[in-house]
């Protein structure tokens, strides 16, 4: 385990995934139903996704390095052009989304467990933080370590929305969020760059 890269990939994973849907979704469904249970249920979704996407990474880490750095460079450009032009929006959008996740937040007991898996799980398939994640064990070639990192924040990104979502939100704008993490994205993408032509 490589304690730099569960950190690189943590703060990578963190910036992106905190001003995403899932954020809004876990944060509405933990006021709709019980918390401790919605977080449960969501770090199991999380769970199997990670696990998908340092499996995908893998098995591209057998590609070349140059083409691996490359696309990893262009992931973390992407990320930052979608972050960029969803920020526009991002306030605006949010009451939407949270009257959308509501909608689905109807359960009781074990139910609330597996219906915030079912959500989070159909909502993160080819996000951006999948996609990062995948980047990041290819480039990398240490799924252990960017695994760690990768699905510790998004347990941290959903134990704040379950815990402190509400207050966060009125504090910080969603778009400024979405401009940290496109910042974080852009620094990712120099970083690789540099580390291809070193």
């Amino acid at each position: 385990m490589d304690l730099l890269v569960v950190a690189l990939a943590f703060g990578a994973i963190f910036v992106v995934e905190l001003p995403d849907k899932t954020f809004i979704a876990t944060l509405v469904m933990s006021t709709k139903m019980r918390p401790l249970f919605v977080w449960i249920g969501v770090a199991l979704a999380f769970l199997v996704q990670t696990g998908v996407a340092v499996g995908l990474g893998k098995a591209a880490s057998f590609l070349p390095e140059q083409l691996i750095h490359t696309v990893a460079a262009l992931m973390f450009v992407i990320g930052a052009i979608i972050l960029f032009r969803e920020a526009r929006s991002a306030d605006a959008d949010e009451s939407d989304q949270e009257e959308e996740y509501a909608a689905k937040a109807t359960a009781q007991g074990f139910r609330v467990i597996v219906t915030s898996f079912l959500v989070l799980f159909a909502a993160e398939w080819g996000d951006l933080s999948q996609l990062l994640t995948i980047s990041l064990v290819a480039k990398y070639d240490d799924p252990f370590s960017v695994f760690l990192g990768a699905w510790g924040a998004l347990l941290a990104v959903s134990g704040l929305a379950v815990i402190v979502g509400r207050l966060l939100l009125q504090r910080v704008r969603l778009s400024v969020l979405h401009y940290v993490g496109a910042t974080v994205c852009v620094l990712m993408a120099a970083l690789t760059v540099w580390e291809m032509t070193r």
